[in-house]
């Protein structure tokens, strides 16, 4: 027990030095207990290009080993390692999946909402068409947020035997407006009846947009968030749902995105970028409710 409470005291202790920035902290942490332990609280960090500086002094004081730190730091983060870090991460996991449930909530309303209606996210996205034909962008001039700088399109593909997937909606954002960059962000792939069956990423031919590599288009994430009436609001609501749950799942989406093209050669030196033989980059198979039922929903 006084092992825990020493331990537990330590990470507390460490973990306000992450946040510390700007000025100088001088601490004593006791650890009573094994040499193990006491390493596993272990705050890291060496001068920096901004000129942080750690000075560390061990003592030992009867059973007790004492670490005073003495830091002076720039307005940088410091590195937690061992179970600082760890007890970090764990503090932020409820939040996240809390950001989690909440989009898988709204996404699940939407959908249920629509069924009660006698329609779907299919139909919804469909109603002002007259016919449906492949590679048709549907709605027509496609759906823009001015706010928020998203924007998306369906379409369909030929149909193909044992095909699941009716079509799927192209995700981007316009981080200067209408005007300005288009940036490809994720495609949603649906079935017949508008449930949710996978994402993916393409590669820069297949949509034309303004190429951003992967962490400036990470970056772009929050923005794709729709608050507008037309097709359906309950459509765009879904579709900013489904992004911001699955966000973690798009990140290494794109991350894989830029490792394909990376390694990809072509047969005849076309461009990665360019090469017709390479359209799909990267792709998940995804399951809504199986998703929902994880977090708790």
């Amino acid at each position: 027990m006084r092992r825990e409470f020493a331990l537990c005291c330590g990470v507390t202790m460490l973990g306000r030095f992450a946040m510390c920035c700007g000025s100088s902290v001088r601490c004593g942490v006791s650890v009573r207990g094994s040499g193990a332990l006491f390493r596993g609280l272990t705050l890291f960090s060496r001068a920096c290009s901004g000129g942080c500086s750690v000075r560390r002094s061990l003592a030992m004081r009867g059973g007790a080993r004492t670490c005073s730190v003495s830091m002076c730091c720039c307005p940088r983060r410091f590195a937690l390692r061992g179970p600082a870090a760890i007890g970090q991460a764990a503090a932020r996991r409820p939040m996240m999946d809390e950001t989690r449930a909440e989009a898988a909530r709204q996404a699940l309303f939407c959908e249920q909402v629509l069924t009660k209606s006698g329609s779907n996210v299919l139909l919804e996205t469909l109603r002002e068409a007259k016919s449906v034909a492949a590679w048709e962008h549907f709605p027509q001039g496609d759906v823009f947020d001015p706010e928020t700088g998203a924007q998306w399109y369906y379409h369909s593909h030929p149909p193909q035997e044992g095909q699941a997937e009716h079509g799927h909606f192209h995700c981007f954002v316009r981080p200067e407006g209408a005007n300005g960059p288009i940036h490809h962000i994720v495609a949603v792939g649906v079935d017949p009846y508008g449930r949710l069956l996978r994402l993916f990423t393409v590669n820069q031919w297949v949509v034309g947009d303004n190429w951003l590599d992967a962490e400036p288009t990470i970056a772009l994430l929050p923005r794709f968030d729709l608050h507008f009436a037309r097709p359906s609001y309950l459509v765009n609501r879904w579709l900013s749902a489904v992004v911001d749950l699955y966000s973690e799942e798009i990140r290494m989406l794109i991350r894989e995105r830029d490792r394909v093209l990376a390694e990809h050669q072509s047969a005849n030196d076309t461009p990665a970028r360019d090469d017709r033989a390479l359209e799909v980059t990267s792709e998940l198979g995804v399951d809504l409710r199986q998703m929902a039922a994880g977090l708790g929903v």
